[in-house]
């Protein structure tokens, strides 16, 4: 398995486990973008949607908790 990378752009299938590093549901990560917990994305086309990998790396080392506390 790649590892996650470092820069560029990353689809939700990269960012959400069990690939990714980021271990919650669809749409919990959804409600946290709504909420702003979460990175906003980026729409590429009608149906392309990507984040920076830097901002999920950013969220990462803030250790942003799922339930917002």
């Amino acid at each position: 398995m790649p590892s996650f990378p470092q820069t560029g752009f990353v689809r939700l299938k990269q960012i959400l486990a069990p690939v990714g590093p980021i271990p919650v549901s669809k749409s919990t990560w959804w409600a946290g973008i709504k909420d702003g917990r979460f990175p906003q994305p980026l729409k590429l086309g009608a149906r392309v949607t990507v984040w920076r990998a830097e901002d999920i790396h950013a969220l990462i080392e803030t250790g942003v908790t799922v339930d917002g506390a």
